[in-house]
């Protein structure tokens, strides 16, 4: 099970690397996504596909895993998409946000008549669609885990795995808030985004740490 448990970690030390490579670009208020625009982006693009990949992979070997460590075999489909739905944020690029990556001398955007925002394009609107089997798909795994837990009478898996779904909304949550115009969590916003991040991924190398212990 180490690649369901190394994609996570790896993950993020790619962004927190690339992201401090990247000039203008402040992790506490961009997202993670943002590292992905612009001709500079292709790290990040690889990072989102590599990772995909690996919890691909992992979703596979967790089907064979015993439900009473995994949880009900839904549990490896949702992992199987949170993959999927990373592969797709690196094929389908975000749209810029809070003037980054700044736009090209000369080169201007479509604006939505009265917003003064940039027009969302098909590839940002894909791209976002992508996010959910990420963090709904690992919301959903974690709490359908805890339930198996609970029956088998494993609290301390239980609890972890109830907590991390519950960390997981509540960060999504602050991160969604601070996108919002004129959010007053705006300087936060990529804050928020690593935190769920973590939550998220670090549940699912929990998983797959346990999974391995069974098999």
């Amino acid at each position: 099970m180490g690649l369901g448990a190394l994609a996570g970690p790896l993950f993020v030390a790619a962004f927190t690397a690339i992201g401090a490579k990247r000039p203008g670009y402040d992790w506490r208020r961009l997202p993670v996504s943002s590292l992905a625009c612009g001709r500079h982006g292709w790290p990040q693009r690889a990072n989102f596909i590599l990772t995909g990949s690996l919890y691909c992979c992992a979703a596979r070997e967790l089907g064979r895993a015993p439900a009473r460590r995994v949880g009900p075999r839904a549990v490896p489909l949702l992992v199987g998409g949170v993959g999927i739905g990373l592969v797709g944020s690196g094929l389908f690029v975000t749209d810029p946000v809070g003037g980054f990556p700044p736009s090209p001398p000369g080169e201007l955007r479509p604006l939505i008549v009265g917003a003064g925002e940039p027009e969302p394009t098909l590839g940002g609107r894909l791209h976002n669609l992508c996010a959910i089997p990420i963090f709904a798909g690992t919301t959903v795994a974690a709490l359908a885990s805890a339930a198996t837990a609970i029956r088998v009478r494993d609290c301390r898996w239980a609890v972890y795995s109830a907590g991390g779904a519950i960390s997981v909304v509540g960060t999504f949550a602050l991160f969604g808030a601070a996108l919002a115009p004129s959010s007053p969590l705006a300087k936060y916003g990529g804050v928020f985004q690593r935190m769920a991040i973590g939550a998220a991924f670090g549940w699912l190398s929990a998983l797959s740490i346990r999974a391995g212990r069974a098999s």
